[in-house]
């Protein structure tokens, strides 16, 4: 296969996943906006989403304000945004048309009516009277086009390219997602241990919105039968190879996609890759905890990044 051509396989599925994991955090985010809160609270929630992607002072040069409309506006449908929703699928569809005789005619139409369908689905009132509708659809239509490559596509390089792709840029979400969102608490890295009974109410809601976005608060409940405690949240979404977008899922399926298509050249890329796993694989969130949970997320992500 031409390095070329698996390049856009390769980002195709990583702008697809990318506009899915927005749609989730804008969608979390809302709903969480809607709950009885200070606006000033309101607002660093808001920031916080920005710094997920590293946009807060993009965003703050062109806009006035951190409100709720403001900032989904610019993570949704601005264009000059390279993180939006907007941007994200017009990337995926341009890939996808360039690699066309790679994919067959149900993965290709499915992209370009995503993308065509985009700006109905987006214009401005029906958008601002119902956003969690609109997130939904971004949701739905990311899981339709990873249903139909798994169901329609030959499983040869082109395959595992897109998979490598939509792994590393999950990996990439779900630590970025922790690492802020443990910094959003306040005073430490635990939400409810300790004597502090008038924050018990809001780390609920706050850990709950953390799994709700990689849909995972159902999965919690199977795993530990217990109140949501953040330690606990932390080891399901880093440690759990069964949790699908947990970090040690998404390392595993990239380890998996990249031993397909190794050849001579991949040695130092295997290299890294199996070192990341290892470390997950007989890594414990005690320890992890202890040297600094965003020392360790920093870590990560430097490391997926190299590795992309």
């Amino acid at each position: 296969m031409l390095s070329r051509t698996a390049d856009h396989l390769f980002w195709m599925a990583r702008y697809m996943e990318r506009a899915e994991n927005t749609a989730r955090m804008l969608d979390v985010n809302y709903q969480m906006s809607l709950l009885p809160h200070s606006a000033e609270m309101a607002e660093q929630g808001w920031r916080s989403l920005l710094g997920i992607s590293d946009l807060t002072e993009d965003f703050a040069r062109r806009y006035r304000g951190f409100s709720a409309r403001e900032v989904m506006d610019y993570m949704v449908r601005d264009e000059s945004n390279p993180s939006s929703i907007a941007s994200c699928l017009r990337a995926a569809r341009e890939n996808a048309r360039a690699v066309r005789g790679a994919l067959t005619t149900e993965v290709w139409e499915t992209q370009n009516q995503t993308w065509l369908e985009f700006h109905r689905q987006f214009d401005g009132n029906r958008f601002l009277r119902d956003p969690g509708e609109c997130f939904e659809w971004v949701k739905f239509r990311s899981h339709l086009s990873r249903g139909v490559t798994l169901g329609t596509m030959l499983q040869d390089e082109a395959f595992h390219f897109l998979r490598i792709g939509t792994f590393l840029e999950r990996a990439d979400n779900t630590a970025r997602l922790l690492d802020v969102k443990f910094h959003g608490v306040s005073d430490e890295f635990f939400g409810s241990t300790g004597p502090r009974e008038k924050d018990v109410e809001f780390d609920f809601y706050y850990w709950s919105a953390v799994l709700r976005s990689v849909s995972g608060f159902e999965v919690y409940r199977k795993v530990y039968r217990t109140v949501l405690q953040p330690e606990k949240v932390a080891e399901l979404l880093i440690l759990r190879p069964d949790m699908p977008r947990s970090l040690m899922a998404c390392v595993n399926e990239v380890v998996h996609n990249l031993a397909a298509v190794a050849n001579e050249q991949s040695g130092e890329t295997q290299r890294r890759a199996g070192r990341l796993q290892a470390d997950l694989k007989y890594g414990r969130i005690d320890e992890i905890l202890a040297t600094g949970l965003h020392a360790f997320l920093t870590q990560f992500l430097d490391r997926v990044n190299d590795l992309g």
